[in-house]
Formats: structure tokens, C-alpha cells, sequence
């Protein structure tokens, strides 16, 4: 991995996709381990872009120094024990670019809120702290949190994945060494998993090297762009308008003038999914499998245009058609509804996921029962073999195969992050158990 020509190969990159979006807000996280310094980057970065507040830095100062980290933990639980339990959002923009930054929990047991915030992101930033790692072997083995995240980021479809090596001031004369070698066992990793990696770029967070501003001695043998030049150039996550229509109704509104009765007198609220909302379409509904034509889409002001996916829209039928909160509107060339997919999971329940247990999916808007036919295989984080296994426990990947009390119009999550994702929930106690992403 050549990262010295970073710049260019991301610009020439964005250019053969053509339709890459690099003007748009970038939405990243950061994630990895336990204390790998995600809190701390995100207030140097905060910091250094000049996107904090006087009061603000006087309320997260100490004895004249600033404590990065507070900036991000906002529960007192976190300022106490000094850890990230959930995610946090902050905004801040550079010369070139609007951003929007969730920290992401690096312990295990927050497994799940790393992955919410991953679901919807355009990038991932996973911070790796040399200092943990036997940096003076060749051969040196990763964190597991930090595969598992690399992991969860690559399932997740989160398009710009960069590794951050973080901590490298503390090791003096030996950083350029460590770095060698940490960015070859993440290379090696990468390349094994199937990960698309953007860059590795060496950093400290806490004295601000290679952040924002690029250390221009050649520090650790790198002399590439910086983290934030690096992510002002990577393309937001493009919305699926090439497939056909799919929209979740969210919210049904009834028309004020509800005398007018050449078409609907309703208005289906929600956010395209796929595809693009015009006048004219012929849509069926899902699951009561009546059809209609679309007779009017208003935009989120309200006003008549069309609405491509990604944004939020009102759907006026030209008649009545039964409709309700949690029904999917799809065009008739969408993908046929099936009873019986396979997945993908990230289990992050306590309880262990065995076949014959039931949860409820929720689909878009939709809650079905669904229950475990099988568990095929256990993905082992370690040497990335597929397993077999007849449980998941908490923390775990792993292929099972779900059997749907109705049937779901879905697609390959590689194809539609929004048709082939469900959330799968507890029946009893109601905790988030797993997320499925379609196979």
C-alpha cells in the first residue's frame, strides 16, 4: 500500500466511479479497541479545526491543558470512569468540507452501539494503539476489537475504511519501526478479510501529529497527506436511486380537504429506500399485494417534485388502497417477497442465538416474527474461518438462516443497505439482539 500516493489514487478513484459524492457532509466514525485514543482524536481534530467554543474549552481544561476525550463523553457514567459508553455526535467543519463524527464505544459489552453508528456511515476511522501491540515483531497479531470493528465496518458496507496508527510520539526512535510493522499485520489482515482499505496513516492524537495539519519531517517513514486531508477526499455513501422504488411508509396523514375524492385522501410519509418517487408510477403494496399509481410526491416541504432515495417524501395514491404504518410501497419489477433468507449476523445479546428461537425483524417499519431454521457457520475473528456452530454467543459473526412469519420484499445488503437490513429484537425482554444483513 503506496501512502505517499494517497491523494492522487483517491482523486483518480473518485473519478472512474464517476457519481462519487465528495462535496456532501462525510459522516464517519471512529472505533476500535479499548482506549486506542477514538475520544481523544475526535477532540484534536475538533480542536485543531478551530470548530470548538472558548466556553466550551474552559469547561474541559485542566490545570491549562485540554482533556481531548471530554470533548465526545457527554454521560457523567463516561467523564467518571472514563470510558465512551455511547455514541456521541459532533460537527465541525474544514476549508473544503462539512462533517459529522460519531464515537464509537470501543468496549465489548457496547458492541451494539458501534454498530448503529457504522450502519449509516460513509467512513470509518479504526484507531490502533501501537503501544498495545508487540510492535517489535514482524509477525505481530492485531486486537481482537480491532478486527472485530474492521469486521462490523466491512459487513456494514461502510465504503472508506482508514487505519489509524495512533500513539506512535510515545515510542521516541522506534515509532518509524513500530509503524513498519503494525501496517504490515493490517495489510496482511485486510487483505485476508476482504477489506478495501483507503490508507494507514501513522498519528498522535494527543500531540496532534498528522490530524490535521501533516508532520513534514517524514515522521515514521510516512510522508503522505493528514487524516482530515485524507477524509475531505473520501466520497459519501451514494443513495440506491438505480434500483426500482421501495418506500417504507413511516406515517399516514389524511388530507384536510378529505371531500376530494378523484384520488387517495391520504398521504404516506417516509423516506425513499430505493429508487425514486414520481408521479405516474405504478407501485404494489406490501404485504397486502393491492396495486396503484402514484398520483402526487411531495418533498419534505411539502411541495410537488420527485424524491430520489435517501430523502424524505409524501406518496399520494390515485385511490384508496389500504395502507399502514410499517407497509412497504415497491415497484412491480422489485424483488419478489420471500419467507426464508439467509443472513449475516452480528449477535449482540447476552443470550446466545440457537436455532428454534424466535425474535421479532424489524424490516424498514415492519416488525415480522422471525424465527432460527439453522445456524450454518461462526465466523472466527482470529483466523477469518468459517466455523461450524449450532449457537452464537454475544460478540460473535455468523451465517443462520431466518424463517419469516410473513413475507419480506429484500435484497442483498450489498446491493440495498436499506432492503437488506433487519434488526433483530428480543421477543421478552425487548434488547436489541442482533443485526441481520441479507445474503
Amino acid at each position: 500500500m503506496t501512502t505517499t500516493h494517497l491523494t492522487a489514487d483517491i482523486s483518480k478513484s473518485t473519478e472512474s466511479r464517476g457519481q462519487s459524492d465528495t462535496s456532501s457532509a462525510l459522516k464517519f466514525i471512529t472505533c476500535g479497541s479499548v482506549d486506542d485514543g477514538k475520544s481523544t482524536l475526535i477532540g484534536r481534530l475538533l480542536l485543531d479545526s478551530k470548530s470548538v467554543l472558548q466556553d466550551q474549552l474552559a469547561n474541559v481544561s485542566k490545570s491549562g491543558e485540554a482533556d481531548l476525550a471530554q470533548f465526545t463523553d457527554g454521560l457523567s457514567a463516561e467523564r467518571e470512569q472514563g470510558i465512551t459508553i455511547d455514541v456521541a455526535y459532533r460537527y465541525f467543519n474544514s476549508a473544503r468540507r462539512k462533517f459529522i463524527i460519531g464515537d464509537a464505544p470501543g468496549h465489548e459489552q457496547y458492541t451494539r452501539n458501534m454498530v448503529t453508528a457504522a450502519s449509516s456511515a460513509d467512513a470509518a476511522v479504526v484507531l490502533v494503539d501501537a503501544t498495545k501491540l508487540q510492535w517489535q515483531d514482524a509477525h505481530l497479531s492485531l486486537l481482537p476489537q480491532t478486527r472485530r470493528h474492521s469486521l462490523l465496518c466491512h459487513l456494514l458496507r461502510v465504503p472508506g475504511i482508514v487505519f489509524a496508527v495512533n500513539k506512535l510520539d510515545a515510542l521516541g526512535d522506534d515509532a518509524e519501526k513500530a509503524f513498519v510493522h503494525i501496517s504490515a499485520a493490517l495489510e496482511k489482515f485486510s487483505r485476508e478479510a476482504g477489506i478495501e482499505v483507503a490508507t494507514i496513516v501513522p498519528i498522535s492524537a494527543l500531540k496532534g501529529h498528522n490530524v490535521v495539519d501533516a508532520k513534514d519531517d517524514g515522521w515514521c517513514g510516512y510522508t503522505g497527506p493528514s487524516l482530515l486531508d485524507i477524509l475531505e477526499l473520501l466520497p459519501a455513501t451514494p443513495a440506491d436511486t438505480q434500483l426500482p422504488l421501495a418506500f417504507p411508509v413511516q406515517w399516514v396523514e389524511k388530507f384536510s380537504a378529505s371531500a376530494d375524492t378523484s384520488q387517495g385522501r391520504r398521504v404516506f410519509w417516509g423516506r425513499v429506500g430505493a429508487g425514486t418517487a414520481q408521479v405516474g408510477q405504478t407501485v404494489k403494496v406490501l404485504p397486502s399485494g393491492q396495486t396503484a399509481t402514484v398520483a402526487q410526491v411531495l418533498g419534505h416541504t411539502r411541495q410537488p417534485r420527485s424524491v430520489p432515495a435517501g430523502h424524505s417524501a409524501g406518496i399520494v395514491l390515485d385511490r384508496e388502497v389500504d395502507v399502514s404504518r410499517g407497509d412497504w410501497l415497491l415497484a412491480p419489477e422489485s424483488a419478489p417477497a420471500s419467507r426464508e433468507i439467509t443472513v449475516t449476523v452480528a449477535w449482540m445479546d447476552d443470550e446466545p442465538l440457537v436455532a428454534g428461537r424466535s425474535y421479532w425483524a424489524l424490516h424498514g417499519h415492519r416488525w415480522v416474527k422471525a424465527r432460527v431454521k439453522r445456524v450454518v457457520h461462526r465466523l472466527d475473528i482470529n483466523t477469518l474461518a468459517e466455523e461450524d456452530a449450532s449457537a452464537l454467543p454475544a460478540n460473535s459473526i455468523g451465517h443462520v438462516e431466518l424463517l419469516l412469519q410473513e413475507p419480506l420484499a429484500v435484497r442483498p445488503f450489498r446491493e440495498s443497505r436499506v432492503l437488506g437490513a433487519l434488526v433483530l429484537v428480543d421477543t421478552a425482554s425487548h434488547r436489541t439482539a442482533g443485526a441481520a444483513l441479507v445474503n
